[in-house]
């Protein structure tokens, strides 16, 4: 399997410093900083990329099992919310929440859950954040 590789950039002091992260494939590279990772404003954030990652992975793990198991699905689609909070003098990612609608035809709403949850429990990037609470909303659309 192959080494994936990301790089990141910082300069300056935290609050008012900046940076830049990107991909290795080149398929993504954006601005950050403090406004942005703490306060809303215009750029990215490692949490940002982090959901992405979880819901991208979290998405191929579902169409996996749900196709093992004779549902191959027309879509998934999932979004993930990465929480932030202040823990004593520093941050810490404290919850990750999966939200997921899938399509798949002919699978029955129990077979359905246990699947999403077997894919939130055993793709990658959920067991990379073990430490984190990972929690699931799964629906099933027709």
């Amino acid at each position: 399997m192959p080494t994936r590789k990301a790089s990141a950039v910082w300069e300056g002091n935290l609050p008012r410093g900046k940076g830049t992260m990107k991909v290795g494939s080149g398929a993504f590279e954006g601005s950050y900083s403090f406004a942005s990772r703490f306060e809303g404003a215009q750029g990215t954030n490692p949490e940002e990329l982090i959901g992405a990652a979880h819901a991208g992975c979290y998405s191929m793990a579902l169409a996996h099992g749900l196709t093992l198991a004779g549902h191959t699905p027309k879509s998934v689609r999932t979004s993930a919310k990465v929480q932030l909070d202040k823990v004593g003098e520093g941050f810490k990612i404290t919850s990750i929440l999966l939200s997921t609608e899938v399509e798949a035809p002919g699978v029955d709403e129990k077979t359905f859950l246990r699947l999403a949850e077997d894919a939130k429990e055993n793709c990658p990037v959920s067991q990379a954040l073990a430490g984190t609470e990972i929690k699931l909303e799964a629906k099933l659309v027709s």
